[in-house]
């Protein structure tokens, strides 16, 4: 899928979808009652730096405990909650929270769900640059309560993470980043700018949105890929929503150009350095996101 394109600075970059998807529903590993949406469908190269998306839901009908500790290396986790509750003191989410963590040189963190609960979480592991891919593990949690938010002329967007709107996010990243959930009423327009050379799409949440001159539509659930510059410029992402109005979260990301290997829960840049994080796990030196200093936990 070539999307990158170059263009002279005095002509305004804008930014149109190349490629619309709809991610089937799949059987999730928490049992019944849980589905999940495998967003990113293309290749590693086109959605770089984004690894993986997944929108997880879960509709959990007894207290049998589901879910539990695991490791992460390598990149980070970016879990935006949209409905229901996840996660223990002192980082659990409520509806609207947000956390970003840096897996880097290796972290355990527990997902445990042991009550009846009705759960949306969009889950995203993003790469670490090279240079950072052994960084110190971090967590960082911003709740709904302190998300930079604008509401005006029937827009509603919630930034999550970089430079959006207007708005300014205080979750410190590694990778240029953008995270954005943005609601508009029915026939509202927007045009908003983003880095001409970011990878960029759009996942819709509900109802349906238009997308730039060409007027492309996209509906619940489907995910619209957008054209990329060389560009370090500017460029215009315009959007209209449609007839019963539209929420869409914006992910756009600075391209790494890293190489990457994947397996199970690591990211390396050889298939060694996968090897070594298994062994390390195994000998119990990746230690608990609890016991991270304060400084590295971070709330905001």
């Amino acid at each position: 899928m070539e999307r990158q394109l170059t263009m002279s600075r005095d002509v305004a970059l804008t930014r149109k979808l190349v490629s619309i998807q709809t991610p089937a529903p799949q059987p999730g590993f928490l049992g019944p009652g849980h589905t999940a949406r495998p967003v990113i469908q293309v290749s590693y190269s086109d959605s770089d730096p984004f690894i993986m998306l997944m929108d997880d839901w879960l509709d959990k009908k007894s207290d049998e405990p589901v879910g539990g500790s695991h490791p992460h290396a390598g990149f980070e986790t970016v879990s935006l909650l949209l409905e229901g509750e996840i996660g223990g003191s002192p980082h659990r989410m409520k509806a609207g929270d947000f956390q970003l963590m840096t897996a880097g040189s290796g972290i355990i963190h527990t997902e445990t769900i042991d009550t009846k609960t009705h759960m949306r979480l969009l889950q995203l592991w993003l790469t670490l640059p090279e240079k950072d891919r052994w960084a110190t593990p971090r967590v960082q949690d911003l709740p709904i309560e302190h998300v930079p938010t604008l509401t005006e002329n029937g827009i509603t967007i919630r930034l999550y993470s970089g430079k959006f709107a207007g708005l300014i996010s205080p979750v410190q990243n590694y990778v240029p980043l953008i995270i954005a959930d943005i609601q508009l009423q029915p026939g509202i327009n927007i045009t908003q700018q983003l880095p001409a050379s970011f990878t960029a799409f759009l996942y819709i949440i509900e109802g349906s949105v238009a997308v730039g001159e060409e007027q492309k539509v996209l509906q619940q659930h489907q995910v619209g890929w957008l054209n990329r510059f060389s560009d370090d410029g500017p460029s215009d992402l315009e959007l209209t929503a449609g007839k019963d109005g539209g929420r869409l979260v914006l992910y756009a990301g600075q391209p790494q150009h890293d190489p990457i290997v994947s397996h199970g829960p690591f990211i390396g840049d050889t298939p060694d350095d996968i090897k070594r994080l298994y062994q390390e796990f195994r000998q119990g030196k990746m230690k608990h996101v609890s016991t991270l200093p304060d400084a590295l936990q971070i709330r905001y």
